[in-house]
């Protein structure tokens, strides 16, 4: 794991507990069994809808892109603001909004992976 990523457990500490887990050249953020928030080369993405987007759209926060194809696809994720990485209470309330929004998307929460001998 990156060091971006395992610094994440600090972050979001007032907001509980997460897993990251590798998926797609990224990780995969998690609480409660719901992926809230993706992490792409270094940068972090929350997880939004229709309840929550005007909140990123009010600091103009860009959707994570990927092509496909040769298509460019978005996803339901926006960039994190900085301030979540300069305020823990700031980061607990963003997270909060981006776990909400994971938990109205519907999505049955993944099961925990068994850890190996060895693994972190």
């Amino acid at each position: 794991m990156s060091q971006f990523t395992d610094s994440l457990h600090e972050v979001f500490e007032r907001f509980g507990r997460i897993d990251a887990r590798r998926m797609f050249g990224g990780h995969g953020v998690y609480h409660g069994g719901r992926m809230f928030a993706l992490v792409a080369g270094d940068t972090l993405y929350l997880k939004t809808d229709a309840d929550s987007v005007a909140h990123f759209d009010r600091l103009q926060l860009p959707a994570f892109e990927y092509n496909r194809n040769g298509k460019t696809m978005q996803m339901s994720y926006r960039q994190a603001p900085a301030e979540v990485f300069e305020d823990r209470d700031e980061a607990a309330v963003w997270a909060r909004r981006a776990w909400e929004a994971a938990l109205r998307s519907g999505q049955p929460p993944k099961p925990k992976k068994p850890r190996t001998k060895g693994a972190r």
